[in-house]
């Protein structure tokens, strides 16, 4: 299926972000990436919008959570993006996802079966990443 561009209007941070998304019915999308404007709006998650006033989408109701587990980090800038592509491409032979938005933050999406204790492979790489956290 082809991405679809859209606009997000995100009313509790007045955030617009463009998010590229597979359409899945009318005003019904799901995420092939994580949104680093919403936390909630990660790979495979399906959701609903409506159009605002300003032709935006606006997040009506989530209607299926990722399956992925997702966490995020501070990249150190110490280490160079190949230090990370390891463990980037050990997820991804395992059907995980990981992205890194504006050079410096890192979203890895794990499958539910992974076999690797992220936190033990990174301290094994020794990967000093901190990790961002939703209060």
């Amino acid at each position: 299926m082809k991405p679809k561009k859209i606009e997000l209007h995100n009313k509790r941070d007045g955030v617009v972000a463009t998010l590229y998304v597979e359409s899945i019915g009318d005003n019904r999308f799901r995420m092939i990436d994580n949104a680093l404007c919403n936390c909630e709006l990660t790979l495979g998650t399906e959701f609903e919008t409506r159009i605002n006033e300003k032709g935006q989408h606006e997040v009506i109701r989530i209607t299926k959570k990722s399956d992925f587990t997702t966490r995020r980090f501070f990249l150190s800038a110490s280490f160079k993006e190949e230090d990370y592509r390891v463990l980037g491409d050990e997820l991804v032979k395992r059907g995980g996802f990981w992205q890194v938005d504006m050079g410096s933050i890192a979203t890895i999406n794990i499958p539910k079966n992974f076999e690797y204790d992220i936190d033990q492979v990174m301290k094994d790489l020794d990967l000093r990443l901190t990790e961002i956290v939703d209060e």
